[in-house]
């Protein structure tokens, strides 16, 4: 299909540009190890509430070095010309979008297996119900990835970028991260359950971001 192959090319576009600019592994990464450094000090003190919040400090350091990356992502496109490059190839919206959110989401994935073994090492909190756990992080990844390419490609060419992204995406994101935290918690309780019912609000979220980007994004490319 058209719109996969598309899709394909765009996703080798961003990781080429990863290769070359190593923004996920010379910036976010360590971004995301450093927030949860310091929630481990801010919380110390009691080793119990730190256990306990794990999965909501987890996905925290996950939001912040999301902002990063699709902060540092779209400048350096915008900055580069590549926007405008994307607005005349030819190459189907859809396709364009469905690149941008797996070439986000592959970024996100190696993050969030970073910060697993960060909490890990740090909080002394060992994760249970790797099922729940992986589609947890796939379904959140999904929707963090669509709102992502969607917010990114309409502030990239505004100068308040880099405050506006945070402004708009925050809020959206809002009910992606409290479901991810439940099922995580639910996880690391051993309490599986729950977790899977707060996955399948996860999931209906991330599918909901994912069919509106794929409907909207081709107004959101044309030139502003």
């Amino acid at each position: 299909m058209t719109i996969l192959r598309d899709a394909g090319l765009v996703l080798e576009k961003d990781l080429r540009l990863e290769m070359r600019s190593r923004v996920v592994l010379a910036q976010v990464i360590p971004f995301g190890v450093l927030v949860l450094v310091l929630f481990a000090f801010a919380l110390d003190p009691d080793r119990r509430i730190l256990g306990e919040a794990t999965p909501g400090l987890f996905w925290l350091a996950v939001l912040f070095s999301t902002l990063l990356a699709l902060q540092r992502s779209f400048s350096v496109e915008a900055a580069d010309g590549i926007t405008d490059a994307l607005r005349l190839s030819g190459l189907d919206p859809a396709g364009i979008f469905l690149g941008k959110v797996a070439g986000i989401a592959v970024h996100l994935l190696a993050l969030q297996v970073v910060l697993i073994a960060g909490v890990t090492l740090f909080y002394g909190t060992a994760p249970h119900g790797a099922p729940l756990l992986v589609a947890t992080c796939l379904a959140a990844t999904v929707g963090l990835a669509s709102v992502g390419s969607l917010y990114g490609i309409l502030s990239a060419g505004m100068r308040v970028r880099d405050t506006l992204l945070p402004l708009l995406v925050l809020p959206v994101v809002a009910p992606v991260l409290i479901s991810a935290t439940q099922a995580f918690a639910a996880a690391y309780a051993q309490t599986p359950g729950s977790g899977w019912r707060w996955l399948g609000l996860l999931t209906v979220f991330a599918l909901l971001y994912l069919v509106i980007g794929i409907l909207a994004f081709e107004n959101l490319l044309e030139e502003p």
